[in-house]
């Protein structure tokens, strides 16, 4: 076995080889003895530095495929044993093993691993085994063994040391960030082989994140906040968007854009502008064109929309860009900005500008919908339902209505999906309630919406009752109520939104349908010559 003189020694073991030679010849200067295991030995050695091969410190031979390389007494008695202990000191003395005083390794690349599609095979063998035991171990006897897992961290370890040695305070920060990273790794596979069991929620569930940016601040400015981003990174979302122009975001900054976004993803390649406040939209256009979506966008509710965000799924063309200057925007996100876009946006020293990559992209199909309440997390699905452009059945078919008899002995009809009254939508009507209803699904509850085909022309959001919505977006239409239809997340409980809808001239209705005074708004519908589909489907969002 090597017989080694009891010296200041690091064991350096690393996947991530930045920086790491010019670490180790710190540490060599510092008077410490390399110790080291595969490729990072030979990267060490050939850049001119003594190494001394894990082997000789086992006395057993790397095995199974470098399966088997640290894990052994030699190793993990020098990591564990506390020099202020004198029978650990003493059983190291008997059993001729050495301490080991700075442990620097970082793990298998599992992430990268994943992230190029390998197969489950390959993911499992980049799962570490040595090098999680190794730091946990160095971790948990942090009093003596300094332990670098970020190569962020190699600076200050050197200077410390040039100084006379790591400090406990920092030897704690180095013993928290070990944790920090053997708990994110573990979550990355523990919810991979979820995702490959078909497991939907777990027993129990793990998330992995990283710090993205600070932030500004937080809902109000006495709050502080962060925003962190999911460690395997997904398309089209904040978490990938590039900032080409404007200050750092704040809280709502972020929370408003995620609202754009998931509603803009709704209309694909079509040219769409979605102008959103608080998260909730205020103005939603399509068009030829982007500049023509924007003006949509931007007519549908021009009170509104100032100090709003714009999502918007076209590259943003000097056009669109003159008539974006026109008033004050928070932040204007697109997949690309022309030169002269860009030259005429930044005359603008408050406006943000993002570059986001395949922002039309939609969801992983196993993606979650997450929120946080106190002392717990509510998961569910995303609210992916939606009636496809092509489904026209619907607005078509009649519905099936059929006559039961409730447990008070009353009447009640129940109607099933499709046309409700008299009359059917026409094309017009048909196209103008598909955006409608697009729209309606990313707008907070109660939520109405009103509009025109490729446009809105009034919506009312957030509201405890449903006619007040109703009336919200009645009210914000104006004259561009007339001839306008509506869309509704959730059933109408009494006629009397129709009731507004007649005075507004509102031509045709969309809603869930399933309330048990259905036949009370479809009686209203009639008699006016409105026109009302039923769904099936409410989305409710909160």
């Amino acid at each position: 076995m090597y017989n080694m003189e009891m010296k200041k020694r690091a064991l350096v073991s690393v996947s991530d080889k930045a920086g790491v030679v010019e670490f180790c010849k710190g540490l060599v200067k510092n008077g410490f003895e390399i110790i080291s295991t595969g490729g990072t030995a030979k990267a060490l050695k050939d850049a001119g530095l003594k190494v001394v091969g894990i082997s000789e410190i086992t006395g057993f031979p790397e095995c199974l495929d470098g399966r088997v390389k640290t894990l052994h007494p030699n190793v993990h008695a020098g990591l564990l044993a506390m020099r202020s202990n004198p029978e650990h000191m003493a059983q190291l003395e008997k059993l001729n093993i050495n301490t080991i005083d700075i442990v620097c390794v970082n793990l298998y690349p599992f992430k990268a691993t994943l992230l190029k599609g390998a197969d489950f095979a390959e993911c499992i063998e980049n799962i570490d085994i040595g090098g999680p035991t190794m730091i946990r171990a160095a971790a948990k006897n942090y009093q003596d063994v300094a332990v670098i897992v970020d190569p962020k961290d190699y600076d200050r370890v050197l200077k410390e040391l040039e100084e006379g040695g790591v400090t406990l305070e920092t030897k704690k920060y180095l013993q928290y960030k070990v944790f920090a990273h053997t708990a994110v790794y573990d979550s990355l596979i523990s919810n991979y082989l979820a995702s490959q069991l078909g497991i939907e929620y777990p027993d129990s569930i793990t998330f992995a994140y990283e710090k993205a940016q600070d932030l500004r601040y937080g809902e109000n400015p006495q709050q502080s906040a962060v925003f962190y981003k999911e460690e395997i990174e997904r398309k089209g979302c904040l978490s990938s968007a590039k900032q080409l122009w404007g200050k750092e975001l704040s809280y709502n900054n972020i929370n408003d854009a995620n609202g754009a976004l998931e509603l803009l993803k709704e209309f694909g390649t079509t040219p769409a502008v979605v102008a959103c406040k608080h998260a909730n939209p205020c103005g939603v256009g399509t068009g030829e064109s982007v500049c023509e979506a924007y003006l949509k966008a931007y007519n549908s509710d021009p009170v509104s929309v100032f100090g709003g965000i714009l999502a918007i799924n076209g590259e943003v063309d000097a056009a669109t860009a003159t008539e974006i200057n026109k008033i004050f925007i928070e932040i204007v996100m697109a997949p690309s900005y022309s030169e002269e876009a860009l030259k005429i946006l930044e005359q603008k020293k408050n406006i943000r500008l993002l570059q986001i990559d395949d922002i039309s992209a939609r969801r992983e199909r196993t993606a979650k919908d997450m929120k946080k309440v106190y002392g717990g997390l509510l998961v569910q699905q995303y609210d992916e339902c939606l009636i496809k452009d092509e489904d026209m059945s619907l607005f078509k078919n009649k519905a099936k209505t059929e006559v039961v008899v409730t447990p008070s002995g009353k009447e009640k009809t129940v109607y099933g999906c499709g046309v409700v009254t008299d009359r059917a939508p026409t094309d017009e009507e048909i196209e103008a309630l598909m955006f409608n209803w697009k729209v309606v699904k990313h707008t907070k509850s109660n939520a109405i919406v009103i509009g025109k085909v490729g446009r809105t022309t009034g919506i009312g959001m957030g509201q405890t009752n449903r006619i007040w919505a109703a009336q919200q977006a009645i009210a914000h239409a104006g004259e561009e109520a007339k001839g306008s239809v509506m869309a509704s997340d959730a059933f109408f409980p009494f006629p009397d939104c129709v009731e507004e809808c007649v005075k507004a001239g509102i031509t045709a209705i969309i809603q869930p349908g399933g309330s048990i005074q259905d036949k009370a708004s479809v009686d209203a519908c009639n008699a006016a010559g409105i026109a009302m589909v039923f769904v099936g489907d409410r989305h409710f969002k909160h």
